[in-house]
C-alpha cells in the first residue's frame, strides 16, 4: 500500500513510519521544507500540497500538529495548538475530497484526541458516547474532527484516531513525570478518582497499522482496555519506579497552576477501545502496568527516540 503521512517527522509519526516500511509498503511523507526521496512538500497555512501525491495514495494519515505540552497559559500557544490541528486536517480533507471526485479512493485516517468525550464521571465510553463541557481540548478535538467533513461528504473511508496519552519514557508525559516519580515527588490529582485513559506506544502503532491495512471506519478509540483511574496509575507509577506515592495535588491548586488545562487533569473520561476490539486487534498491553512496564523498558534500538 502507498501511505502518505503527515506529522511523519513526530514521535509518533516517526514510529508509525517505521512499521509501516517493515511491514513493506510505501510511504511519503509530507514535509514543509525542501523535499527528499520519499518526501512531498506542502505548505497547509497556504493551503497547498501536490494533489497527485494524495490521488496516488492507499491511505493518507494525518499526525500533524503543535506539541501538546505547553504554556497553558499562553494565548499564543493555545491558538497554534487548535489551528494547526484544524488547518492541517481541512486541508487534507479536502484533498482527499478532491481525490474521490476524479475517480480515487483514498482513505482518510485523521488524527484527533480522547478529549473529544470531556468529562463523564465513571461511565464507560465506546465511540457512540457523546461530547460534553466546554475544556479546552475537548472543544479543540471537536472542531478538529468537524475539519474532517470534506472527506466524509466525498464518501472517503474515515478514521478519527482518538488517541490517548502514549506513554513512552522518550516522549511527553511520560518523560516529564518519571524525574519527579524518582525523587518522591509523584502525586495525585485532585481526589485520583477521575479515569485516565491511557496507551502504549506499540500499541498505538500496532492499533493505526490495523486501521491502515483494514477497513475500520468512524472513531476509534486509542487506549488501553482497562482505564486506571489517576490515583491507580500514580500508585503504579511510583511503584514501578521503586518509590512511593504519599503527596497529592488539590483540585484549587490545580486550577491556578494549570490554567485551561486544569479540566484535562481532573476530569474523567473512562474510555474503551470498544471498535478495535470489534475489528479484531489484540492489545499488548490491556491494563496501567502492561503500559507502564511498556513505556519503560529499554527498547533494542533504543537510542534519543524518534524526533
Amino acid at each position: 500500500m502507498r501511505v502518505v503521512i503527515a506529522g511523519s517527522s513526530g514521535f509518533l509519526g516517526t514510529a508509525l513510519r517505521r512499521t509501516l516500511d517493515e511491514r513493506g509498503h510505501e510511504t511519503v511523507r509530507l514535509v514543509r521544507r525542501e523535499a527528499g526521496p520519499g518526501q512531498s512538500r506542502w505548505d497547509p497555512y497556504a493551503g497547498t500540497l501536490d494533489q497527485s501525491v494524495v490521488d496516488s495514495a492507499d491511505v493518507v494519515v494525518n499526525l500533524a500538529g503543535s506539541p501538546t505540552a505547553g504554556n497553558p497559559h499562553s494565548k499564543s500557544w493555545a491558538r497554534e495548538l487548535e489551528e494547526s490541528r484544524v488547518t492541517t486536517t481541512r486541508v487534507l480533507a479536502e484533498a482527499v475530497a478532491r481525490s474521490h471526485g476524479s475517480g480515487h479512493s483514498p482513505a482518510y485516517l485523521a488524527g484527533n484526541g480522547i478529549s473529544w468525550y470531556g468529562d463523564h464521571g465513571d461511565q464507560v465510553l465506546d465511540e457512540g458516547a457523546d461530547s460534553r463541557g466546554e475544556a479546552f481540548l475537548t472543544r479543540v478535538s471537536r472542531v478538529w474532527q468537524a475539519a474532517t467533513e470534506p472527506a466524509a461528504e466525498a464518501g472517503a473511508r474515515l478514521c478519527l484516531l482518538r488517541t490517548a496519552p502514549v506513554l513512552d519514557r522518550r516522549s511527553a508525559p511520560l518523560k516529564q513525570l518519571l524525574p519527579l516519580f524518582r525523587l518522591g515527588l509523584g502525586a495525585r490529582l485532585g481526589d485520583g478518582r477521575q479515569f485516565f485513559p491511557i496507551i502504549s506506544l506499540r500499541d498505538w502503532v500496532g492499533a493505526v497499522t490495523h486501521l491502515v491495512e483494514g477497513d475500520g471506519e468512524g472513531p476509534h478509540n486509542l487506549c488501553c482496555p482497562i482505564t486506571p483511574t489517576n490515583g491507580e496509575f500514580t500508585e503504579a507509577l511510583a511503584r514501578a519506579v521503586h518509590r512511593r506515592a504519599f503527596l497529592f495535588a488539590p483540585a484549587p491548586v490545580l486550577g491556578v497552576a494549570a490554567g485551561r488545562m486544569s479540566p484535562e487533569l481532573l476530569g474523567s473520561v473512562r474510555a474503551e477501545p470498544a471498535a478495535l476490539m470489534r475489528a479484531g486487534y489484540d492489545f499488548a498491553d490491556d491494563d496501567v502496568r502492561d503500559v507502564l512496564a511498556t513505556g519503560l523498558a529499554e527498547a533494542p534500538e533504543d537510542g534519543p527516540g524518534p524526533a
